[in-house]
């Protein structure tokens, strides 16, 4: 059995992926996203980047034939090249299971190992802004493999990091955890032992398996489903055989405050949580113990207005641009709606666009501006840093913003598997016109326009973000009647049990 770097690294963000890479039926898997595939271009594009215009040597060998690789690879070290790309070193790690590590670049350093007075150092290249666990710990393994190889150690090993640059992994530090992680993934595999299923969105929207996945979890009414269950909590549930939603909504909530990970909040709201769920119908959150019953929130903090905006925006994180400003304008005296985008077509315009959007919604001073979730926030913030708006007028532009991914956590409880808008609001009946459209799709239609010119990706763009905008505010109007309904929170949860 071969054991890869790519696949110890999977087994860490999560070992059913890892499992289902070496036992799972292919059939099975979901095709590339259009997301999935950008990135991955641009994973070959930095590591071109990385690797510059230097002579680099490049081992010959069939795809995956991994011993063929590190034939050809081992011949390239014992000749002394100063760099390899794509190389391919293989060690027995116990009768029947072979360690493969692929590093991005080996590099010669000067020092004594099986070669000669030279021996060689791993690089990783990764998109990653952070050095994260799961990249150092794949490092090590690379060091620790080379090292059995070339009979010395190296004291680092190197990530390549898109904006950081170059990061040094210590190898001594790293060993011992990435040793651990190595032993749990192969005696997983050994003994095919196929993990429980785990939907977290987090981590498996990209995944090739999570159709698979979620079907299986959904097939069995799995806990992961129900927003709040961490796989932290989900040990502890378990070990409680708290395994169902039917159990759980029986659960007395102080019985699980103790539990680490827990509390009093978290408790209260996992069981009203799966209340909602198991009767498809929102609940108000549960006022816990400790609070006095009054409102939850203030008619300030939710205003109806005349004019109201409703902002969203689009962005690539990863090139430190926001390339459009999406406004809804509900008038509600003329009952009349109006979506302003302030597209950059080119990534030059960004100033310009947010020059025109601070225009629009300083003309309504007293218009609350509704969102989703802080991004707006702290995006509007940054952005008059780097384009020296007056602080005046950004902190007063703030002072009217409404979060309300935060009012609506902090006031109701919804029989949905995520906090997220799309969940949200298609649980209150929004449909968006592009069913799949979603922000990662939308960065994939901006580098599309880029590339072929073709408007139709900036047209798609466009209608994603003003239905994202129309879906926030049907989320404000669905809020604003449920909370007409219960001006309370769920005085009472049950105390059984």
């Amino acid at each position: 059995m071969w054991v890869t770097d790519e696949l110890l690294f999977d087994y860490q963000r999560c070992n059913r992926r890892a499992f289902l890479d070496v036992y799972g039926d292919n059939e099975r898997r979901d095709p590339p996203s259009d997301y999935l595939k950008k990135l991955r271009q641009d994973s070959v594009t930095h590591q071109l980047d990385v690797l510059g215009e230097g002579q680099v040597h490049r081992p010959h060998y069939p795809p995956k034939d991994w011993q063929a690789g590190a034939i050809a690879t081992l011949e390239l070290m014992q000749q002394g090249v100063e760099r390899i790309s794509k190389g391919v070193v293989v060690i027995q790690h116990e009768p029947g299971i072979w360690l493969v590590s692929c590093p991005n670049l080996l590099v010669k350093q000067s020092g004594v190992s099986a070669f000669g007075d030279w021996y060689y150092v791993p690089v990783d290249v990764r998109l990653g802004k952070r050095p994260k666990l799961d990249y150092q710990i794949t490092a090590a393994f690379h060091a620790y493999v080379l090292a059995q190889v070339q009979n010395a150690w190296s004291a680092e090993s190197w990530l390549m990091l898109r904006q950081r640059g170059a990061y040094a992994v210590y190898v001594a530090e790293m060993l011992p955890r990435m040793r651990d992680i190595l032993n749990e993934c192969v005696d997983m595999l050994r003994l095919q032992q196929e993990p429980e299923v785990f939907i977290a969105h987090n981590r498996c929207d990209l995944c090739h398996w999570f159709s698979h996945c979620y079907a299986l979890a959904q097939q069995d009414d799995h806990l992961s489903l129900l927003p709040g269950v961490t796989p932290n909590r989900y040990h502890y549930l378990r070990n409680l055989d708290l395994l169902t939603l039917e159990a759980l909504t029986q659960t007395n909530p102080r019985s699980l405050e103790y539990l680490p990970g827990f509390g009093s909040p978290v408790a209260y709201r996992l069981v009203q949580q799966a209340r909602a769920t198991l009767a498809n119908h929102a609940l108000p959150r549960p006022l816990l113990p400790e609070e006095s019953p009054h409102p939850l929130l203030h008619p300030q903090e939710l205003p109806t207005a005349p004019i109201e905006l409703y902002f969203d925006i689009e962005a690539a994180p990863e090139q430190n641009l926001v390339y459009l400003h999406g406004v809804l304008l509900v008038d509600r005296h003329a009952q009349s709606e109006t979506f302003y985008p302030f597209l950059a077509d080119d990534p030059k315009d960004e100033a310009t666009v947010w020059e025109e959007f601070l225009d629009l919604v300083t003309q309504f001073p007293d218009a609350p501006v509704y969102h989703f979730c802080p991004f707006e926030v702290q995006t509007v913030r940054r952005l008059g840093q780097k384009f020296n708006s007056p602080d005046a007028v950004v902190e007063a532009l703030l002072e009217r913003f409404v979060d309300l991914h935060e009012r609506v956590t902090r006031t109701a409880v919804l029989p949905v598997e995520s906090y997220a808008l799309k969940a949200i609001a298609r649980w209150m009946g929004f449909s968006w016109r592009d069913a799949d459209a979603n922000g990662a799709q939308s960065i994939f239609w901006y580098a599309e326009w880029r590339r072929t010119g073709d408007r139709t990706y900036l047209d798609t763009i466009l209608r994603y973000n003003e239905d994202d905008c129309r879906a926030t505010y049907h989320v404000k109007d669905w809020l604003t009647q449920f909370l007409e309904e219960n001006p309370y929170p769920a005085f009472e949860v049950a105390e059984k049990g």
